[in-house]
């Protein structure tokens, strides 16, 4: 009787949460929610970045967006810039809303956006909210066929109903809503490649 040896048993690469951005630049957001001086380890991130929408699997078009992402509150965006190593984004900490007929800026004085560390960027840039009552845009009906996440200072936003074909999102370079400047690029507008939008949820 012959017995049958079994393959070696290989560990499963652990799949990445993010095509973006990595623990470390997790790790970094969440310190900036919790106002922290000093960065959290990646050991020691106490909350769990959970992702709601990934352009390259659900689509670029505006109003994808705000059908997903309806009512999620707590939410990070992540945003990668075309032709650079740009990574921008924003954390909401209010709701997601798709059912203003007029449209409403929220109040969101825990808000922020940045940019991170990443290739010739040495530097992350934490930018807090300046003007909380306009720092968040839920955008009206009528316009979420071209406007995506809208964070005052910069949104997201298609003539042809998809983010990656069109150069008009928008990134200001003297910050209105925020305490920063982002950006130092000399144009207010760019392409995207990808982009992510995740729910950051305190572990228990």
């Amino acid at each position: 009787m012959s017995l049958k040896l079994l393959p070696p048993r290989t560990n499963e690469p652990k799949e990445s949460f993010s095509t973006i951005i990595s623990e470390e630049h997790a790790a970094e957001i969440s310190s900036w929610i919790d106002r922290r001086t000093i960065t959290y380890s990646t050991t020691n991130v106490p909350y769990k970045f959970e992702l709601i929408l990934r352009g390259t699997k659900d689509g670029f078009a505006p109003q994808t967006f705000w059908n997903i992402c309806h009512d999620h509150k707590g939410t990070v965006v992540i945003i990668k810039i075309k032709g650079t190593d740009e990574i921008i984004g924003g954390y909401n900490p209010v709701a997601w809303n798709n059912t203003y007929i007029g449209g409403k800026y929220e109040k969101a004085i825990d808000g922020f956006i940045f940019s991170l560390k990443n290739g010739n960027i040495q530097n992350s840039i934490l930018s807090r909210v300046k003007d909380s009552m306009g720092s968040i845009c839920n955008v009206y009906k009528g316009g979420q066929n071209e406007y995506g996440p809208h964070f005052c200072d910069f949104y997201l936003h298609s003539k042809n109903s998809d983010f990656v074909s069109d150069n008009i999102n928008y990134c200001a370079n003297d910050g209105y809503c925020y305490e920063k400047v982002i950006r130092t690029s000399s144009s207010n507008f760019f392409s995207i490649v990808n982009y992510e939008v995740f729910k950051v949820i305190r572990k228990s």
